[in-house]
C-alpha cells in the first residue's frame, strides 16, 4: 500500500539537505534523505554569485546573478525530479514539500545588496531557496514555507530521534529539513503563509 511523502529543504550556498517523511502509526517516517546539488562540481560557476558580482558593473552583475539563478533552479528541478521518482517506484507519492526561509524581509535593489557585506549573505540564501521554490513549481506541488526562526521547540523535539532508523549522516541540516517535511505533511497544528519572494538581483519576483 502507498503512503504519500513530502520533502522538506534546508538551502546553502549552492546545495540544500532534503529529508523525505511519510507517516507509520500516526509517526512521521524518515523514509530518505539526499543532498540537492545546485551547482556542478568543477563548474565555473559561482556557488556565491553575489559575492562574486561584487566590483562588477551594474548590469554585467546582475546578468551574473541572474545566470546563476536560473541554472541553479534547473538544477534543483532536475534533483528533486529525481527524488519524486526514487520516492515514487517506492510507494511514496510525494504530495508537497517544505521549506525553511530566512528573515522574510525583502531585498533591496542589488547596488545596495552589493555594497553590504552582510546582505551579501543573505543575498545568496535567498537565491537558492528560490530555486527549490521554483523546483516545487515545476514539479507541481504545493509549498510550505516557514521562517527557521519560528520552528517550535516541541517539533523539533518530535524529529530529533527520527535520523536513528536511517542513520548518520543526521545533522543539524537533516533534523530542521524534517521538521518542515513534516509541517508539510500535516503534522503542525499551524502552516506558515509562503510570501511573495524578491527576485534574485533583489527585485519582487513576479
Amino acid at each position: 500500500m502507498s503512503s504519500p511523502a513530502t520533502i522538506g529543504f534546508r538551502a546553502h550556498s549552492g546545495w540544500a539537505a532534503a529529508v523525505a517523511l511519510t507517516v507509520a502509526a500516526d509517526a512521521p517516517v524518515v523514509i530518505a534523505r539526499r543532498r540537492i546539488e545546485m551547482r556542478e562540481p568543477g563548474a565555473k560557476g559561482p556557488s556565491q554569485p553575489y559575492h562574486a558580482a561584487v566590483g562588477l558593473e551594474i548590469g554585467e552583475a546582475r546578468q551574473l546573478v541572474e545566470n546563476c539563478a536560473a541554472r541553479a533552479a534547473a538544477l534543483a528541478t532536475t534533483e528533486l525530479r529525481g527524488m519524486v521518482e526514487d520516492l515514487g517506484q517506492l510507494g511514496h507519492p510525494v504530495v508537497g514539500c517544505g521549506l525553511l526561509l530566512g528573515s522574510g524581509r525583502p531585498l533591496p535593489p542589488l547596488e545596495k545588496i552589493l555594497a553590504s557585506h552582510p546582505m551579501l549573505h543573505t543575498a545568496e540564501g535567498e537565491l537558492f531557496r528560490a530555486a527549490l521554490r521554483a523546483a516545487s513549481r515545476e514539479c507541481g506541488l504545493p509549498l510550505t514555507a516557514v521562517q527557521e526562526r519560528l520552528l517550535g521547540d516541541e517539533l523539533k523535539r518530535q524529529v530529533a530521534g527520527l535520523g536513528k532508523a536511517i542513520g548518520p549522516p543526521w545533522r543539524q541540516d537533516e533534523k530542521l529539513a524534517a521538521v518542515v517535511a513534516w509541517m508539510a505533511l500535516g503534522g503542525a497544528a499551524s502552516q506558515a503563509a509562503d510570501p511573495l519572494p524578491a527576485g534574485p538581483a533583489g527585485r519582487k519576483a513576479g
